[in-house]
């Protein structure tokens, strides 16, 4: 098993999901208790990634941070190189195509928060930074261990946004899945099997925890 891949998937994870839970607590308040008119815009932007194909995604992402955008050359310029094709690049595509799987659980635990808890927290205080952190965080704890859960999965097993913007290169961008493509390609199926149960298991792991929890809480 290549043992580079697994820690570099690894550790892509648990940076997407640590960036991924700190966006998606203000946004998915702000989704859950916003009136601004252009809300659901943002809301369509956000689930984009659950219906757009990774390749288009990746393949714009390539186009907005090459060097023929001004974009790409200020970040190639503040980095000391490109962030297509580098470890960088891959946690910005992960945090973009694993959005909607953060602030979706986020958002409708914010939505299932009795109304009545809300209003007298906003009598008590009128500050929404210290209602979100005291009074509505612990209630939706569920919501926010889903979230966890699902960004980092998610991010594991991604191919086509990590493939089209980090390419293949070993130690820097090549992660499990792409690592199990190319050990097809080769015609490793044993390794390509011992790539993929260790995927699935953590797939299944990670939806145990999900339903677990939510049997235990009575939902």
């Amino acid at each position: 098993m290549d043992q580079q891949a697994i820690f570099l998937t690894f550790r892509l994870a648990a940076l997407t999901t640590l960036i991924l839970l700190a966006i998606s607590v203000p946004l998915g308040y702000w989704l859950a208790y916003g009136k601004a008119r252009w809300k659901p815009l943002v809301e369509a932007a956000v689930a984009l990634p659950l219906v757009l194909p990774p390749t288009v995604l990746g393949f714009y992402l390539l186009v907005l941070t090459g060097p023929r955008t001004a974009m790409g050359r200020a970040v190639s310029v503040l980095l000391g190189h490109p962030l297509a094709f580098s470890f960088a690049g891959l946690l910005v595509g992960s945090v973009i195509f694993s959005l909607p799987f953060a602030v979706q659980p986020m958002t409708s635990g914010f939505r299932s928060v009795d109304r009545e808890i809300l209003e007298a927290a906003e009598l008590l205080s009128p500050r929404p930074g210290k209602i979100l952190g005291r009074v509505l965080l612990p209630l939706v704890r569920p919501g926010l261990l889903t979230a966890a859960v699902l960004a980092f999965t998610h991010t594991v097993g991604e191919f086509g946004v990590v493939l089209m913007i980090g390419g293949n290169i070993p130690g820097v961008t090549r992660t499990l899945s792409i690592s199990i493509y190319d050990q097809v390609q080769d015609f490793a199926y044993a390794q390509a099997n011992h790539t993929a149960l260790l995927l699935l298991g953590l797939s299944f792991l990670a939806l145990l925890i999900i339903y677990g929890r939510r049997s235990s809480a009575g939902v």
